[in-house]
């Protein structure tokens, strides 16, 4: 088992006198295999961060346990960080006066690797995530998306069993988001874990092997993307490309436009039954009934709030 996590609970005080208690963590139990890319999906303060800092060894439980390759992340905490890589969202963790190659080099002597192969090493990783010819820029110089992209490269600097990604393609551009999703196919083939808290519905179904969805600490489902959204059954939805109004057809939910697509969430099988026919009369003939996409479960389970980062 890769990570284990058992009945865990974090809870903290907080307003100005410390008498208002709150709860991160809300008795959550989840597995990971090892070898596994696994997303968790949920609202800002949903508790995904809470949980990645408590596997990272950065915050210490309220109760229950949590262990990463048999390690317990408590009383063997040395063990648990020699064996993870951690990469939080935003630009926390990089020194603005220091190039991308001194960067990785003083990572990786935080890792006691030799000077030698510490070199080699971040070569490496800054040829593996396209910064090689800016490795001895300042990272104050760098955009966004670049400095995300270092942030990847010093999660990997100690080659890491486990790699915990909060957030990883925040800032990236679309061709860099994209690549970085390769990197993640590169990482699971070489046998690694991957934990990774993410907003982007796209994003999870690309990438991840299994996904679980929290709310105020909590787990509301664990499957795969696919069987996630398989489970769900709560609503049927329509594709079809026109402009026509549908909302009058009894029983629809919703309608959204997206790249030419008019995209119409219906109530049941009869309500989409009733779509397919109202736009065949129309005269639309590019027309079809879709499962639903995880994104679609998501707001389901969780709501529309879930959706704002």
């Amino acid at each position: 088992m890769g990570v284990r996590v058992v009945g865990l609970c974090r809870t903290y005080r907080k307003g100005r006198r410390g008498n208002e208690e709150v709860t991160a963590l809300d008795g959550l139990s989840l597995d990971v295999p090892a070898g596994e890319v696994h997303g968790l999906l949920g609202p800002n303060g949903a508790g995904k961060t809470t949980l990645c800092k408590i596997l990272a060894t950065v915050l210490l439980p309220t109760s229950g346990r949590a262990e990463a390759f048999g390690h317990d992340v408590v009383t063997r905490a040395d063990e648990v960080r020699a064996l993870i890589g951690i990469v939080f969202g935003g630009e926390r963790g990089l020194y603005w006066k220091l190039t991308a190659r001194q960067t990785l080099r003083y990572w990786a002597a935080l890792h006691k690797i030799p000077d030698a192969r510490a070199k080699v090493r971040a070569d490496e990783l800054l040829e593996r995530l396209g910064l090689a010819d800016k490795a001895d820029d300042l990272v104050e110089t760098y955009s966004r998306g670049m400095k995300q992209r270092l942030h990847l490269a010093r999660g990997l600097v100690g080659d890491p069993r486990l790699i915990l990604l909060d957030e990883p393609t925040t800032g990236m551009d679309p061709v860099a988001a994209h690549d970085f999703r390769a990197l993640i196919g590169e990482l699971r083939a070489e046998g690694r874990t991957i934990l990774i808290t993410t907003h982007d519905m796209d994003e999870a179904e690309s990438v991840c092997d299994r996904v679980t969805l929290i709310d105020r600490g909590r787990v509301l489902a664990t499957e795969s993307p696919r069987g996630l959204a398989a489970m769900s059954g709560l609503h049927r939805w329509v594709e079809a490309e026109t402009a026509l109004d549908v909302s009058g057809v009894p029983g629809v939910l919703g309608a959204e436009r997206r790249d030419g697509l008019l995209r119409v969430r219906a109530v049941d099988d009869a309500a989409a039954r009733r779509v397919l026919d109202f736009l065949l009369d129309h005269g639309v003939r590019s027309v079809r009934a879709v499962p639903p996409r995880l994104e679609d479960v998501y707001l389901d389970l969780v709501g529309r709030r879930g959706m704002e980062v």
